[in-house]
């Protein structure tokens, strides 16, 4: 006899799937929300700024002209802007136990599933 595995009825499905979009959005913007992650960059704005105290070369000011900007001055933002690279320790704590606990819940839920479905392919009492 071929194996037969349960059936899952319509609503159980439509219930996974909402469950796991929830939480997929949920882990993905949570962090955002909470202040945990994103990037922010800082411009720190030099005063008359030339390419040369900006560190462009000849080469490199000309592909800035090339994108439309001439001015140093305008460049200026975009250059000196630098990823703010500053932690506090509480939020990385509290994002390594979220992120350990998520996947301490996903293997302990499919170790479940692996042994039911093992048992009920493998186990000869109930054939």
């Amino acid at each position: 006899m071929a194996y037969q595995p349960p059936k899952q009825g319509l609503a159980g499905q439509v219930f996974d799937v909402i469950t796991l979009l929830v939480l997929t959005v949920g882990a993905l913007y949570l962090p955002l929300y909470l202040g945990f992650a994103g990037a922010a960059k800082t411009p720190n704005p030099i005063a008359n700024p030339t390419w040369e105290a900006l560190g462009q070369n000849p080469t490199e000011a000309k592909q800035w002209a090339a994108i439309g900007i001439t001015d140093p001055a305008a460049a200026n933002d975009i250059i000196t802007a630098r990823f703010d690279y500053s932690f506090n320790w509480l939020p990385l704590i509290v994002m390594a136990v979220l992120v350990i606990g998520y996947f301490v819940l996903v293997v302990r839920l499919s170790d479940r599933e692996y042994r039911e479905v093992i048992e009920e392919r493998f186990d000869p009492k109930r054939r």
